[in-house]
């Protein structure tokens, strides 16, 4: 998303009156910061939580210790209660979380290659789970998921907030 569809994004977001949350393991901090390239981010933007390893997504966001041995800290599973102790924690309209395997190592199998990549949205009462593949080196696949998370995001103020 370039600078103008962000600033968009971003008006779109404050003339709704909304606030966005992000809980942030694969993109580590990366999600926020672009997010705050755009003007009006301070009135929109309520936080972000960086929470890499396992025990942070517990003790911050109440993510179950049985949840990440069943199915792996990378897991929409994880990213669906990431995003319920988020909305807990922050209390944003939108509330987004995402994990996922930018490279080499964790819970990397053939059924999810490193550039899996995991998304939950709640907002407006509902909640949307998104896993996408992306391919490149870590860098490239974290700022696809970015890139990818603002299209989300703009999609859901187009057919949920807009025109109210």
């Amino acid at each position: 998303m370039n600078q103008t569809e962000l600033t968009k994004l971003m008006m779109e977001l404050k003339d709704n009156e909304l606030t966005v949350a992000f809980a942030e393991s694969c993109t580590a901090g990366l999600l926020a910061s672009e997010f705050v390239k755009a003007k009006g981010s301070s009135d929109v933007l309520k936080g972000s939580l960086v929470v890499y390893q396992p025990e942070v997504k517990q003790k911050l966001l109440g993510v179950k210790k049985d949840t990440l041995e069943l199915y792996t800290a990378e897991s929409q599973q994880v990213t669906n209660e990431m995003v319920m102790g988020l909305k807990k924690l922050l209390n944003a309209d939108i509330s987004v979380a995402t994990t996922g395997l930018a490279g080499e190592g964790g819970s990397e199998n053939p059924e999810k290659p490193v550039g899996t990549m995991f998304v939950s949205i709640l907002y407006d009462g509902k909640a949307e789970e998104f896993r996408e593949v992306f391919k490149g080196n870590t860098e490239s696949v974290r700022k696809q998921l970015v890139d990818y998370i603002f299209q989300k995001l703009q999609g859901i103020l187009d057919d949920h907030y807009n025109n109210r």
